[in-house]
């Protein structure tokens, strides 16, 4: 949900919120910058705890600096909803959803023990570095990526069901051929088998132990090396056609018929031909005044 967050009213308000919402500002910058660094700390003491060593020796510690996190974040997203305008727009909104989540966890974990693991969800509040260090070009860039990606939807899932028939068409091959003793003992144990050596990881905890099925593995590992860059052909060509269709303009020029110009362009490549037909040459227009005025107006 789009929301773009305004101040509840003059004084107060507005200076905190120019402070929380901003980032035009030394005072800004710099309670961003303390938010992410607090952000971070407050996931790191939740991944030390997870450590049993840690645990045990630091039990009391990590519980009041979670909660001494858990209170701050509170009153920071208190002091968020008491300047703006409609605070409970913004509660339904991206960020709101992840403040909220962010807070909820410690105090759910006071009915339910073990809710507290779920605070490293704190960790999506550091997007708003994009907005600090001014990188939000970046979110367009991968918004590209993700249209490349849902247009080459079609083709990359026909590639997917193609790669699981032939999983299942090896695996029951190989069910058929080893002995239960070499970890072949059904269909979908042999499945397992069929990816991982497909995608040639190879754990090695399932292996064929006669000449047909070694044979098998072989042609299966081949044929792994193979597809692996269909899919990223795929992607790689919708990626090269989202950016020139960003960049390039799909318009004739009126001239000679090109069609293959940046979108900022103004006159044709190839011949010179002013591009936009709705509004006249400005330098034609100039040449059209100074053929007017003649060699007096020139002279003067």
């Amino acid at each position: 949900m789009n929301y773009h967050p305004r101040p509840a009213g003059e004084g107060l308000r507005t200076r905190v919120f120019q402070i929380i919402f901003e980032s035009d500002t030394l005072p800004a910058k710099a309670f961003d910058i303390a938010l992410i660094a607090a952000i971070l700390a407050s996931v790191l003491v939740i991944m030390l705890e997870s450590v049993a060593p840690f645990r045990e020796d630091h039990a009391t510690l990590f519980y009041w600096i979670e909660w001494g996190f858990t209170v701050g974040f509170t009153i920071e997203l208190a002091v968020r909803l008491y300047c703006l305008e409609r605070p409970w727009m913004y509660l339904k909104s991206f960020y709101g959803i992840i403040d909220l989540m962010a807070i909820l966890p410690t105090w759910l974990a006071l009915l339910l023990p073990g809710a507290q693991s779920l605070v490293v969800v704190r960790l999506l509040r550091t997007l708003r570095i994009f907005r600090v260090l001014r990188m939000m070009e970046f979110v367009g860039e991968g918004r590209l990526l993700l249209g490349a990606l849902q247009r080459s939807g079609h083709q990359i899932f026909l590639f997917l069901f193609t790669v699981f028939l032939l999983v299942t068409i090896f695996a029951s091959i190989i069910y058929l051929i080893e002995p239960a003793e070499a970890g072949f003992t059904s269909i979908p144990t042999s499945i397992y088998w069929a990816i991982v050596t497909l995608t040639t990881v190879g754990y090695g905890d399932i292996v064929p132990v006669t000449p047909l099925g070694q044979a098998i593995s072989v042609m299966v590992m081949l044929i792994g090396y193979s597809i692996i860059a269909v899919p990223t052909g795929v992607f790689s060509a919708e990626v090269i056609r989202s950016i020139r269709a960003d960049r390039y303009s799909d318009e004739a020029c009126p001239g000679c018929g090109h069609d293959r110009h940046e979108k900022r362009a103004r006159y044709c490549l190839r011949c010179g031909t002013w591009l936009d037909e709705d509004t006249p040459d400005p330098n034609l227009e100039e040449q059209a005044r100074d053929d007017e005025e003649g060699p007096q107006g020139k002279e003067k």
